[in-house]
């Protein structure tokens, strides 16, 4: 298929590509400027906040990742949030001829639900802006589809690790990035809530871009799927930094802060994208992905 990867310079855009291309597809990747981008992908520029700039295909499918995605920083600029993921995600449906269309969307649309682990039919309920603007994003992508202009697969991820052709996630915001630069003398210590009880799951990239490239060969035009990606596995804060000082050999200093109101567990239930797509995690054993984010932190020079 020829297919369109927006976000394609990103750190999960990048690896989706990649699978892409290893899956025999022809790709473009949309990027706002240059950028490197995997063996096979060609570069397209465009902004999706200007959409007289967008390629109009016609593409056999669109997997889309650009977005902006950090939680407290929505908190502080809704506004750009929702131009970005929802305003950004219209422009590219009127634009751009496409097939089939594979959002990439987050747990953040669940909210903090009692119910654990999060299954699909989990009623949204999010508490951000960022959460609310990718349901809004999700909303979008899924009403076109039922137009019959498109199938839709919506996949939600919680939390994405691990490094891919030497590149590794680059928002020390979070965990495991942030006690890997720690480890690597980069930041002095790392700041934990409390006694780091929380408990979330970890899901390696290149696991994540194998499913993209499952939902955008398996879906068609028409269909209207959400599946959520994800290990299963959970792992208390303070565990994933007690497994980055045992996988580098260094210490990882915590300094705890006052308990702050968070959900205790937020664990993903995909059972339905192994039942109907046959994906499985590979890679997303914690060490694993601690391991290769180190190796590839260290040979970039720490």
């Amino acid at each position: 298929m020829r297919v369109l990867v927006t976000g394609a310079a990103g750190y999960i855009g990048y690896a989706v590509g990649r699978r892409l291309v290893a899956a025999g597809h022809e790709v473009d990747g949309l990027v706002r400027r240059d950028a490197a981008l995997p063996d096979g992908v060609r570069p397209v520029r465009g902004d999706l906040l200007d959409p007289d700039g967008l390629p109009r295909g016609p593409y056999d499918g669109v997997c889309h990742l650009a977005a902006l995605t950090r939680v407290r920083e929505s908190f502080e600029q809704p506004l750009p949030y929702f131009a970005a993921n929802v305003q950004g995600t219209v422009n590219l449906l009127e634009a751009v001829a496409a097939d089939r269309i594979v959002l990439g969307s987050t747990a953040a649309v669940y909210g903090a639900p009692e119910r654990q682990p999060i299954p699909e039919s989990e009623a949204p309920a999010p508490a951000s802006p960022y959460g609310a603007s990718k349901l809004a994003a999700e909303h979008a992508v899924r009403w076109h589809a039922r137009t019959g202009a498109a199938g839709a697969v919506v996949l939600r991820t919680f939390n994405v690790a691990g490094s891919v052709d030497g590149r590794t996630d680059p928002d020390e915001t979070r965990l495991i990035p942030k006690a890997l630069a720690v480890a690597a003398g980069r930041a002095p210590h790392i700041e934990l809530n409390g006694e780091g009880l929380a408990v979330r799951e970890y899901l390696h990239v290149d696991d994540l871009a194998a499913a993209y490239v499952r939902a955008l060969e398996a879906v068609r035009p028409g269909e209207d799927r959400v599946y959520n990606v994800g290990s299963g596995a959970g792992a208390a804060v303070r565990e994933v930094v007690a497994a980055v000082e045992q996988v580098t050999g260094r210490p990882v200093p915590a300094r705890r802060r006052p308990a702050r109101p968070e959900a205790p567990v937020l664990v993903c239930d995909a059972a339905a994208i192994r039942a109907e797509l046959g994906w499985r995690p590979e890679r997303s054993a914690l060490p694993e992905i601690i391991a290769g984010s180190w190796d590839a932190l260290l040979r970039a020079g720490g």
